[in-house]
């Protein structure tokens, strides 16, 4: 399976909370598809915020967001 880096902007102020639940509702998804939600990252002051995804392509990661 191939690794996918989906990179968000214009999230300044996010909470480490935030990014919590954000990444608890793709896990709600995790296994659709083949896709495996593996870890993310957020900056907030620079307001980006990086997901790292494993699946077989590009657009089961991408349905999946």
């Amino acid at each position: 399976m191939a690794e996918y880096m989906d990179v968000h902007n214009h999230m300044q102020g996010l909470s480490a909370a935030d990014l919590k639940a954000a990444h608890g509702a793709d896990l709600a998804f995790h296994g659709e598809e083949g896709v495996e939600f593996k870890r993310a990252w957020a900056d907030p002051v620079s307001g980006k915020i990086f997901c790292l995804s494993e699946g077989p392509s590009a657009e089961p990661v991408q349905r999946q967001k």
